[in-house]
Parts: C-alpha cells; structure tokens; sequence
C-alpha cells in the first residue's frame, strides 16, 4: 500500500549520507516527493496521514 513506509532521519544524531538522503528524497524523475512540507525542524516528503497528525497536531 502506498503512502506507509516512514523513515525517520535524525539529522543532529545520526546523519544519512547525501546519496541516502537524496534518495529519500527524490522521485524517479528527480524531482522532490510531493508531497513536501515544513514545519519547523520537521521536513515532511511523502503523505502518512499518522505522521501530518502527529506533527501537525
């Protein structure tokens, strides 16, 4: 099912390698994942409904 997997980068702790990160981050057409939000110190790529309520409120 689309729209479930979520990965949780701490980036002060333990930060991904850009490959990693960019990997994440970018569709196959190398565009970024939409979508992409921001709130706060969160980047938010991708739709879980269970991740925008929690850090949305």
């Amino acid at each position: 099912m689309k729209g479930k997997k979520v990965t949780d980068f701490d980036l002060a702790k333990d930060k991904p390698s850009d490959d990693e990160l960019l990997a994440h981050l970018l569709g196959s057409t190398g565009n970024l994942r939409a979508p992409s939000l921001r709130a706060g110190k969160v980047l938010l790529v991708g739709f879980n409904e269970d991740v925008y309520d929690e850090v949305l409120g």
